[in-house]
C-alpha cells in the first residue's frame, strides 16, 4: 500500500502540470478530461459489479438492490451525455420502469452479465457522446437549469456517488475492496 497522501500529491502535481501547460499556451482538452473521469468511474463500477457476491446482488435487506443502483447509475450517466431527452438512444435492453431508485422493481432483475453488457455499451459510445457535447450550450434538459459544462460535473458526481455507494456496500458486507482509479487515458 502506498503511503498516505501519495494519491493527493499525484493529483496536485497533475493540476500544476495543467497550469504550466496553460501558461505555455497549450490548452488542456476539457473533453479529454471528462472522458478520462467517466472511464475511471465506469471501471470502478465494473470492478464493483464483478466483485459483488451473488448473495448481495439482490439482497432484500436493502431498499435498492445492488443491481438496481448499478443500472440507475449507468442509465443516468448515459442519458445526460446526450444533447436532449429527445436525442437519447437507449441501450437495446433498456427498462424505463427501472430508472428511478426507491421504486420496487418487482420480479424484474438484471443479471451481472446484463449490467456488464450495459457498461460495455456505455463505454463504447462514451467517446462519441462526449465529443458531441457543446460545453457552452444549455443543459438540454428543462429540469436542469444550467449549462452543459455544469451538467458534466453534475453527471460525474452522480455516477461516482452511486459507484462509491456500491463500493462501500461491498466493503461492509463482504470486506471486498474496489481499487480507486483516479483517471484513465482517453
Amino acid at each position: 500500500m502506498s503511503r498516505p497522501g501519495a494519491q493527493l500529491e499525484h493529483s496536485v502535481s497533475a493540476v500544476r502540470c495543467a497550469d504550466q501547460c496553460k501558461e505555455k499556451g497549450e490548452a488542456v482538452e476539457t473533453k479529454q478530461i471528462f472522458k478520462s473521469q467517466y472511464r475511471a468511474t465506469a471501471q470502478m463500477l465494473r470492478s464493483a459489479v464483478e466483485g459483488c457476491p451473488d448473495s448481495l446482488w439482490n439482497d432484500e435487506r436493502y431498499k435498492n438492490p445492488f443491481w438496481h443502483i448499478a443500472f440507475h447509475a449507468i442509465f443516468f450517466t448515459h442519458f445526460y451525455l446526450h444533447s436532449t431527452e429527445e436525442d437519447f438512444i437507449p441501450w437495446e435492453k433498456h427498462k424505463w420502469d427501472l430508472v428511478s431508485l426507491g421504486n420496487d422493481p418487482g420480479n424484474q432483475l438484471l443479471t451481472k452479465e446484463e449490467i456488464i453488457e450495459y457498461l460495455d455499451h456505455f463505454e463504447e459510445r462514451l467517446g462519441e457522446l462526449v465529443d458531441q457535447i457543446d460545453l457552452e450550450a444549455d443543459s438540454g434538459f428543462s429540469w436542469l437549469p444550467f449549462g452543459k459544462l455544469q451538467l458534466q460535473l453534475y453527471n460525474l458526481r452522480h455516477f461516482q456517488h452511486h459507484t462509491g455507494e456500491l463500493c462501500e456496500r461491498l466493503g461492509q458486507e463482504g470486506e471486498i475492496e474496489v481499487e480507486w482509479i483516479g483517471r484513465v487515458a482517453s
